[in-house]
Parts: structure tokens; C-alpha cells; sequence
């Protein structure tokens, strides 16, 4: 398999996760709040796979996603077993939903970053 076709895989699964990671938001106490930044991910995954992204867009996401996780992280780290994040599909208490929550942001932020080193790089070679 070429490695534009592994990339574009890899988008189109990223982007499922981030609309799945949406749709499951529909059920929190503020979706709203979730659901935009899993869809701008989504987006941007879409924009990716037709060759489409600027890299300073994900970029943004990045920061938006690292800051904001960096707010969630003083109330979880060293609280809450990274296990117990996967120990029951509910909600079993704060601290649970809040590392769920942070780890999602990273997970943003870490696709994004490769999302913006890819269209970086393919602006380079223009």
C-alpha cells in the first residue's frame, strides 16, 4: 500500500472516531461544548484525505486542544487510574468523565499536529 493511500485511510478512520466522538457527546450534560471541536477535527480529516488542508488550520485546532486539556489535567492527573477510564462504558463518576475528556483533546491534538505536518510539508514540495 503507498503511503498517500495509508494516509488517507488513516484520515478516514480518525474522522469516523472524531464523528462517532460527537455523536456519543449527544448524551453529555454539554454537548455543545464537545461536539464542535470533534467535528472541526472531522472536518479537517475531510479536507485531508481531498488534499485540501492548509496547515495553519489544524494548527489552531492543536492549540485549542492542548489549552484546553491542559485545564482538565490538574483535576485528573495523579486522581484517576488511567485504567479506569475503560473499566465501564457509563459515566462512574466525575474525575472518569473529565480524563475521558482531556485524553479526547490529546487525541485532537496529536492527529491534528500530523494532519498540519503532512500539509505543511506538501506545501514545501509545491
Amino acid at each position: 500500500m503507498s503511503r498517500p493511500r495509508a494516509w488517507t485511510i488513516a484520515n478516514g478512520f480518525m474522522c469516523a472516531l472524531f464523528i462517532f466522538s460527537a455523536v456519543v457527546q449527544i448524551n453529555d450534560p454539554d454537548p455543545w461544548v464537545w461536539m464542535p471541536i470533534y467535528l472541526a477535527a472531522a472536518a479537517l480529516c475531510v479536507a485531508e484525505i481531498r488534499r485540501r488542508t492548509r496547515w495553519a488550520a489544524p494548527l489552531i485546532l492543536v492549540a485549542v486542544a492542548v489549552i484546553w486539556a491542559g485545564t482538565i489535567a490538574p483535576r485528573v492527573l495523579g486522581k484517576v487510574g488511567f485504567m479506569e477510564m475503560f473499566s465501564a462504558w457509563e459515566m462512574k463518576n466525575v474525575g472518569i468523565e473529565e480524563e475521558r475528556e482531556m485524553y479526547g483533546l490529546l487525541i485532537v491534538a496529536g492527529w491534528m499536529a500530523a494532519v498540519s505536518w503532512a500539509a505543511w510539508r506538501r506545501r514545501a514540495r509545491e
